[in-house]
């Protein structure tokens, strides 16, 4: 890449991160959802825009040209002398709708920052920042109950916003020509705030102001191995296992209720609780992961994951802050798991003359099952994905663009159901710096 190149094309990755990061102090939200009141909120879908527009897929995947960080072993699929980076910006769109009524939200935000580099000869190095899961949501309703100081109408108001955020650093080596392994630390940390208010008509009487403060972090492993192998009709069959260990969850809530009335305010409780002092139980839990893909040099390839953890025994459901907070909802953690496919196809990467030859195409599909139930039922979500890679400069430079498009939850037993469109767009950064001059 010339040095002219390089630095416009850098350039123009800084600005968009400070946009990013503009967005990001106004709301540190990547997703939006009324279900994100329950637990630790959201659980963001990890990978880059290239995994987004595969339906998620990554655990088989070894792919030189992009980073992958979804199996820890996968960063060996690379060029040896080169630096590679990965930085996504995402934009989601959504409709709500429940009993005949209707809403819409936007979010945009930095999804993800990931590099990595060789270390020696079949091993290397890779570090990154991703969200983890979110909590975003704003809702109220209106009832009216007959009370000895007839307050009239009621109206009940339910906010949060925060997130905790996955920061991993790892290596991967090749124990041989077909077989590699990997492992990554992981730190969680971040903030969620959970409030909840209830205001009478009647400017008599005081309203009520509930609500939780968390302070969370953890630390766990991921491990991962990768199995390649060469077939005789020129196909490569790959096949991946990933681990996260479990772990406990530590940091604060802090649970307070006040009453307030005009300007003066009353105190009703305020209480701190130190997690991981006592015998909480409360952690996140393990996740297993398995893949397998057929490729076909670079002119296309397919994968199929299947990825499972059991949140059942993990006690969100049971520890205040973390349960619902709205009396008229009973939430339960589950066992989440999650099912996708993806394809990519590039007709052919080394064309001179036609452009759109050399870009890659993927689509993929998925099916979720959300780590609780609410009232009973199961929270699930299926969508299509799409996405496209479009050359630029040489190496593996390039813009990597996804679009997801779903379905989530539904409005049976008084739930809401999402409509969802989530548009994410990657730059990948690739340049030989590893490389002795040949010349002094």
């Amino acid at each position: 890449m010339s040095k002219v190149c390089r630095r416009l094309f850098v350039t123009v990755c800084a600005a968009l991160i400070c946009v990013g990061l503009s967005a990001q102090s106004e709301s540190a939200n990547n997703s939006y959802s009324p279900y994100s009141l329950f637990g630790i909120g959201d659980i963001y879908s990890q990978g880059t825009a290239l995994n987004n527009g595969m339906g998620g897929v990554g655990v088989a995947m070894r792919n030189r040209q992009f980073v992958n960080y979804l199996n820890p072993a996968a960063v060996t699929a690379r060029d040896t002398l080169a630096f590679m980076a990965d930085i996504n910006l995402s934009v989601q769109n959504k409709l709500f709708s429940q009993t005949g009524k209707k809403s819409a939200n936007n979010t945009f935000n930095i999804s993800g920052i990931s590099f990595t580099v060789p270390i020696y000869e079949r091993s290397a190095f890779i570090a990154g920042i991703t969200p983890f899961s979110d909590v975003a949501f704003d809702f109220s309703s209106r009832v009216n109950k007959e009370l000895l100081a007839q307050t009239g109408y009621i109206t009940r108001t339910a906010s949060g916003q925060g997130g905790i955020y996955q920061l991993f650093a790892g290596a991967g080596m090749d124990i041989n020509k077909n077989f590699s392994v990997g492992a990554q630390l992981l730190y969680y940390f971040g903030k969620l705030d959970k409030d909840y208010t209830y205001s009478f008509e009647s400017t008599s009487t005081n309203s009520l102001y509930t609500g939780y403060d968390l302070s969370l972090h953890a630390i766990t492993g991921k491990f991962g191995v990768q199995y390649e192998k060469r077939l005789s009709n020129g196909l490569t069959v790959s096949a991946g296992v990933t681990h996260r260990l479990r772990t406990g969850l530590k940091g604060r809530v802090t649970d307070y209720k006040y009453a307030a009335l005009s300007s003066v305010a009353d105190t009703l409780r305020y209480a701190i609780d130190t997690l991981g002092k006592g015998k909480s139980g409360l952690h996140l839990a393990a996740e297993t992961g398995i893949g397998i893909s057929v490729r076909n040099g670079s002119r296309w390839n397919a994968e199929v994951d299947f990825i499972y953890a059991d949140w059942s025994g993990s006690n969100l459901d049971a520890i205040k802050g973390f349960a619902s907070g709205n009396d008229a909802a009973v939430f339960t953690t589950t066992k989440a798991m999650s099912i996708r496919a993806g394809f990519e196809y590039t007709p052919n990467k080394n064309d001179i003359r036609y452009y759109f030859r050399r870009c890659t195409y993927r689509a993929g599909l998925y099916y979720d099952k959300a780590y609780y139930k609410v009232n009973g039922g199961a929270v699930n979500t299926m969508g299509v994905t799409f996405g496209m890679t479009l050359p630029i400069f040489r190496w593996y430079n390039g813009l990597t663009v996804a679009v997801n498009a779903g379905q989530r939850g539904k409005t049976a037993n008084g739930l809401i159901k999402e409509r969802f469109v989530t548009f994410t767009i990657g730059f990948n950064i690739h340049d030989v710096w590893f490389q002795k001059p040949r010349y002094e």
